[in-house]
């Protein structure tokens, strides 16, 4: 009995490298219709890879969809989007001339503490065309992303109570289609720097976020970046995913936050994974800010 025992450990231990193996390179994918809707390239300040990297890196991992979401974090000083826009979304349109035939390319850009620039935020929308636009909140007000800051200086709860006040007014907003990595600070807080939080005490802001989202047809995303981060988990977890789902969410959207074209689709799996647990059958692209289902399968 023991050999057949640890027969059966030694074949959950190789099934479990396998499929790390399989995510980390990328080359193949669980599911049929893989979508990345959250990607940065060199128009991102964080960004490594051209755009038509990350396009070409979606297409050899066969994928049916990518969206190259570049940041665009209104409140810094140093942001004029008037600058970042105009050379992105020409290679994007030359990407989509190139390579339409082989996957859907979409416009997209993740517009950081768009609260703190309402106007601003209005005036780019309005002025570029754009498919799909998450939002997405880094930092608090005239403060360093929450990646910079120094936690012994704060009181967390505090932090993470005008956190999540800001997300519930940038939902009741409502200037995006998708709402970016719900949990983001807690990639820091909580995995990095090693604080417990409880987060029961922030349910009920959670919900009023959640029911802003249901209101307005909004998404929520499910960013696999955090898998291969600290946390090992995504943002939000599963927990928050199902909530959503029982409060009448009907969208989401799932995205790796890749960096590199490299990591294009990385944890998606898992991502689709989490959302067929929460009750999900589909997930959800944007088209000209229109939501469209993907059978999640």
């Amino acid at each position: 009995m023991r050999n057949i025992f640890y027969f059966f450990v030694f074949c959950v231990i190789i099934t479990k490298a396998y499929y790390i193996y399989i995510i980390l390179r990328g080359k193949k994918l669980e599911y049929k219709n893989i979508v990345d809707v959250h990607t940065h390239s060199i128009h991102s300040f964080d960004g490594n890879d051209s755009v038509e990297s990350l396009c070409l890196s979606a297409i050899e991992k066969g994928a049916k969809v990518i969206a190259i979401t570049d940041h665009c974090d209104i409140d810094g000083a140093d942001m004029n989007p008037d600058e970042l826009c105009p050379p992105q979304l020409k290679d994007l349109n030359e990407c989509i001339s190139k390579y339409s035939d082989k996957i859907k390319i979409l416009k997209g850009i993740e517009i950081g503490q768009g609260i703190y620039r309402k106007k601003e935020t209005q005036a780019l929308l309005q002025k570029y065309d754009y498919d799909f636009v998450l939002g997405s909140l880094h930092n608090l007000e005239n403060m360093e992303d929450f990646f910079f800051l120094d936690y012994q200086k704060y009181d967390i709860d505090d932090l993470l109570s005008k956190y999540f006040d800001g997300l519930l007014e940038l939902c009741q907003w409502g200037a995006f289609d998708s709402l970016a990595h719900l949990t983001y600070p807690l990639r820091y807080i909580v995995a990095r720097e090693k604080i417990e939080v409880d987060m029961k005490k922030y349910q009920d802001v959670c919900d009023a976020i959640f029911e802003e989202l249901i209101k307005k047809d909004k998404a929520l995303e499910i960013n696999t970046s955090g898998l291969f981060m600290d946390m090992k988990d995504t943002l939000p977890n599963i927990s928050f995913v199902k909530r959503y789902k029982e409060l009448g969410g009907k969208y989401i959207t799932v995205g790796s936050d890749s960096h590199y074209a490299n990591r294009v689709c990385q944890g998606i799996n898992r991502g689709y994974d989490i959302a067929r647990a929460a009750g999900f059958d589909y997930v959800t692209v944007y088209e000209k800010h229109q939501p469209k289902l993907i059978t999640i399968e």
